[in-house]
């Protein structure tokens, strides 16, 4: 039962990733038809084609490696600049033979590709003649999808179903005190351990703080601040423990703790050494947008420490530890998928966990694709964004207009990008494969 459980977790969510790809990508289409853009294919996946059909102009298939798609949108790269500038609109387009050396053939040969299927019938529906607007549309709708993706995922988590929030209710006391920097899964109480202020106190499971040094508290999000900002001092506390108000007494410890989920930064504050209990409550359309930016914060850092993090990945394939939480490809997310789904957890914890993992594949899946770099859409945004402003000032000034901008010279730099994250790609399947990361133990 639970191979079957494992089996139908990892399907449902590869499927969740396979439909929110053709969601980006039909992000990309409706807009550069709609503007009049030739668009000739509409593909998930890569690889060998699995099954195709075409309809008018545009072939619409599934290919078979689950690990993207693509819109074919004509014109992408402008021809050479000689040419552009000359080209009777009403004469086939051409592109530049010759060639000066390796970086200018390699440019060229692009150029000729690109352009072996176009007919002089095209001529003014290819993605570069369009005007800059037009074209930053066509590429930032796809990463857009996935925003719009991730914010309906979380919001109806969150508002039909809800999100777990920290009661003033003890759910755990820490036995010792273990500093962040040393903690883990598997860290033991050591006799060298000091013994936490909560267990000096007699704080017990089920215990509801109501007061902390005087000052009533009605949400764990009131408690936290006060016990950080009270390092090495006096805590006189008071809890209610079976319909009567407790008074305890202790002494709260300077600790290192992390500065907040998630993040990799460490912080000497006041620690007590309690944990809340949790229960599911709806929330209103102001949390999910709250929650959204920090989910989006959080995710541009994760980025900003990726290559970090690869380190510790390739390190993990030849023994080492790897993090809880470093990088994952679509397969070790998929793994992840599987074992939420055999787990122990209740049907709604699933269901939760579930969506808000797919949810957060396709925020990173959008922030990723902004970045401003070739291949990705970000690449292409930004080409766009500098002829508005180049066309913009020439015509504020007076000047000749300068034309298109030239993408096409910026392939070096593409192929060493995509290289990078084909190689990335095969060290976190490897990883994922060799060195996978576990929710749960076993």
């Amino acid at each position: 039962m639970s191979a079957l459980l494992t089996l139908v977790g990892i399907v449902l969510f590869v499927i969740g990733i396979l439909v929110s790809v053709g969601l980006h990508e039909l992000g990309h289409m409706l807009p550069a038809k709609a503007f009049g853009m030739k668009v000739t294919q509409f593909f998930v996946g890569f690889g060998r084609t699995v099954w195709s059909t075409k309809r008018g102009e545009t072939e619409y298939g599934i290919k078979l490696i689950p690990a993207g798609g693509f819109v074919r949108i004509i014109g992408m790269l402008p021809p050479s600049k000689n040419v552009q500038d000359s080209q009777d609109p009403s004469e086939p387009l051409r592109v530049r033979k010759a060639n000066t050396g390796p970086i200018q053939s390699m440019v060229e040969n692009a150029r000729n590709a690109e352009y072996e299927t176009i007919d002089p019938a095209d001529n003014g529906r290819l993605f570069y003649q369009k005007v800059w607007w037009k074209k930053l549309i066509v590429m930032a709708s796809g990463p857009l999808v996935n925003v719009a993706i991730a914010f309906l995922l979380f919001g109806g988590l969150y508002m039909l179903y809800g999100a777990p929030i920290a009661q003033t209710t003890v759910a755990t006391v820490t036995d010792c005190v273990i500093p962040a920097s040393e903690a883990s899964a598997d860290r033991k109480c050591e006799p060298k351990d000091k013994v936490s202020p909560a267990k000096q106190a007699g704080f017990q499971v089920g215990d509801k703080i109501l007061s902390f040094n005087g000052t009533a508290i009605d949400s764990w999000d009131e408690l936290t601040p006060l016990i950080r900002a009270n390092t090495d001092k006096p805590a006189a506390i008071v809890v209610e423990r079976g319909g009567e108000q407790v008074p305890l007494q202790t002494n709260t410890i300077l600790n290192q703790v992390v500065e907040k989920p998630g993040s990799d930064k460490f912080v000497s504050v006041g620690f007590l050494g309690v944990s809340p209990e949790r229960k599911v409550e709806r929330q209103d359309f102001g949390f999910v947008v709250d929650r959204m930016g920090e989910l989006t914060v959080g995710t541009v850092q994760a980025l900003g420490r990726f290559p970090e993090k690869l380190v510790g990945v390739a390190k993990s394939i030849v023994g080492g530890e790897r993090d809880q939480d470093s990088p994952m490809s679509v397969v070790g997310a998929s793994r992840v998928a599987g074992e939420v789904a055999s787990s122990d957890l209740a049907t709604g914890e699933k269901a939760f966990t579930l969506v808000s993992l797919l949810g957060s594949l396709n925020l990173f899946l959008a922030l990723f694709n902004f970045i401003p770099l070739l291949p990705l859409d970000g690449g292409h945004m930004i080409g766009a964004i500098w002829e508005g402003i180049r066309r913009g000032f020439a015509k504020l000034f007076g000047r000749p207009d300068p034309g298109y901008v030239d993408v096409a010279k910026l392939l070096p730099i593409a192929y060493v990008a995509a290289s990078c994250i084909v190689v990335m790609g095969v060290l976190l399947v490897v990883a994922d494969i060799v060195n996978p990361i576990k929710l749960f133990n076993g």
